[in-house]
């Protein structure tokens, strides 16, 4: 898809920044989950000691929470944006995926249910970009 222009911007409910956001700390928690304890070495600066949760640094706990503080509108964005990233829906479908995450949101937080998805910071950036935007670009 070409990117969107002035005239054909698409509204996804949601700024980017939060998307961004998400993003981020989504890939920092499976970062932390991924990294194997018995890997770290007496060396504090190894890749495995930096990927050590810190206690400064957002739990999933904290992730679901924010998630789940957002609106209606915003929680829908983000899940139809990892159903996007995810392939299960294409920018023509939007309006569908947007409908049918409301619904699936009535059912279970939507902090609970993105953070079960495997490599939920991946889709979600996959979904940003299959409308031709990038979350990269984003100041933090």
């Amino acid at each position: 898809m070409a990117p969107p222009t002035d005239d054909d911007e698409v509204d996804l409910g949601i700024s980017l920044e939060t998307v961004a956001t998400v993003v981020d700390q989504a890939r920092a928690i499976q970062g932390t989950e991924e990294s194997d304890p018995e890997q770290l070495s007496e060396d504090d600066d190894s890749e495995a000691a930096l990927l050590q949760e810190d206690p400064d640094d957002m739990t999933e706990e904290t992730l679901i929470a924010f998630i789940d503080g957002l609106n209606q509108d915003e929680q829908a964005a983000l899940i139809a944006l990892a159903w996007t990233g995810r392939g299960d829906y294409g920018p023509e479908d939007w309006d569908e995926a947007v409908r049918l995450a409301i619904e699936r949101n009535e059912q279970m937080g939507a902090g609970t249910y993105l953070l079960q998805m495997d490599m939920l910071g991946d889709l979600l950036a996959e979904g940003v970009a299959a409308f031709g935007l990038s979350i990269e670009d984003i100041e933090r």
